[in-house]
């Protein structure tokens, strides 16, 4: 009895040193990764929880397939929230979860931007909106992402880590759903609306020190991308959830990078 308190009394004073050097209040606070172990973080909307599919997301997809590539103990944090756009994950980013999540991941999956525009759903959909009606959504998406960046670069420090920024196949639903429910002017103004995201974020990514991970063509060079797609035509189905866990891991460095970032 005597040996068991000494012991659970050395441990407490372990915990203590530990938080006292990290800052941390909490048993659960996560520390930064450490060499042969990756954490990845994956922030982002309902694509990167996993809405309306009973299946793995691609977050956890692509742990797996990391994991196989690597040889080395992979753990994935699925932050992924439906309804997100960039300003609820810039707001998400101060959450102290997802903090110690970011903090700790050597990896971050980035998906985000598509809810930037659903006010304008119903107008870009019918045909009826040009570029104009969502400028304002545009130049506050395209300021957001650096910012996001900014957030996370901030919360790793100096710190090696590998940012993907995947693109969406479209914003709004797509498919055989589309068909049905879009015109077709509608359909070709939520097709522009798609490229003209995916170059904002290729564009924060190429500004920064991420990579961008071009998902539209896969998806619509693809034999059928209703196939790819939930029920809804708005959202991955499994095979779609797949297709995003195999792009990301072809974009990812072998081995990961293992000095300091550089530059800012």
């Amino acid at each position: 009895m005597i040996h068991t308190l000494r012991r659970l009394a050395s441990g407490l004073l372990v915990l203590a040193f530990v938080s006292a050097v990290t800052g941390a209040d909490t048993v659960g606070e996560l520390l930064p990764s450490t060499p042969g172990q990756v954490r990845v973080v994956a922030l982002g909307d309902s694509v990167t929880s996993g809405s309306n599919c009973d299946c793995a997301a691609f977050p956890q997809l692509y742990g797996d397939l990391l994991h196989n590539r690597s040889a080395v103990p992979v753990t994935v944090d699925n932050q992924g929230v439906a309804g997100l756009d960039s300003t609820g994950l810039l707001q998400q980013l101060s959450q102290r979860d997802v903090e110690r999540s970011t903090k700790a991941a050597n990896v971050v999956l980035l998906t985000i931007g598509a809810n930037d525009f659903g006010d304008h759903h119903d107008d870009v959909t019918s045909g009826q909106c040009s570029g104009d009606c969502v400028s304002d959504e545009y130049e506050q998406l395209t300021a957001n992402l650096g910012r996001i960046l900014s957030r996370i670069h901030a919360l790793r420090g100096d710190r090696p880590t590998t940012i993907l920024m995947t693109g969406y196949w479209n914003v709004f639903k797509d498919g055989a759903v589309a068909e049905q429910q879009y015109t077709p002017s509608g359909r070709i103004a939520s097709d522009q609306l798609t490229v003209r995201t995916n170059n904002a974020i290729a564009a924060a990514a190429s500004a920064d020190d991420a990579t961008y991970v071009d998902i539209y063509t896969p998806f619509e060079d693809s034999a059928d991308i209703t196939a790819l797609l939930a029920s809804d035509g708005d959202h991955p189905n499994a095979a779609g959830h797949a297709l995003i866990a195999r792009l990301l891991l072809a974009a990812t460095p072998n081995p990961l990078p293992t000095s300091p970032r550089q530059g800012g």
